[in-house]
């Protein structure tokens, strides 16, 4: 019991959720510290293995890694296209051009007459789409890359199996 006097009514009730409000509310807090360790540890484990450091040591290296230098990259052959010049989409007078050397990155030398034998489609799909670009669509280097992955897709589609693996630009001049 407590330390009241008998002349103090006190109920029974009352004095015991008293007692339990503060355990419980140290149970809560107890559990929300609990999470938030446990929240802080899968965070710096999944950083961890997204960076890499994860499961290296010192004298011996991941998996990953092991697979990376038993299969070095095949180099690519390069096939040049002739030069394209086309009128860009203007809304103005003035007339805009885009003058562009693109090389081509095949994967195989025997790639290149496959190449050779659609090259209209592939000059076609160039050209229509080029004609369609305004200035603003050429302008930094998100415009620059949306421009190398919109002509990948269209000569991988024109020069069906052949597998072109990018377009390298030589030259591009916007006037």
């Amino acid at each position: 019991m407590t330390d009241r006097t008998l002349d103090e009514d006190v109920d029974p009730a009352a004095e015991s959720s008293e007692e339990s409000e503060p355990k419980r509310g140290g149970k809560k807090r107890l559990l929300v510290l609990g999470g938030g360790a446990l929240l802080l540890l899968a965070i710096t484990g999944g950083v961890l293995a997204y960076t890499g450091l994860f499961g290296k040591g010192e004298g011996g290296s991941s998996a990953q890694s092991g697979q990376e230098t038993a299969q070095p990259a095949k180099p690519g052959v390069f096939y040049e296209l002739p030069d394209l010049l086309v009128n860009l989409n203007s809304s103005g007078r003035k007339a805009s051009f885009l003058k562009i050397s693109v090389s081509l990155e095949l994967e195989s030398p025997s790639d290149i007459p496959r190449l050779q034998a659609v090259m209209p489609r592939i000059i076609d799909n160039f050209q229509v789409y080029l004609r369609e670009l305004r200035v603003e669509d050429l302008r930094g280097s998100a415009g620059i890359y949306r421009l190398r992955e919109e002509l990948l897709v269209r000569v991988n589609s024109a020069a069906a199996p052949v597998k072109v693996r990018d377009v390298l630009f030589k030259e591009m001049l916007v006037q």
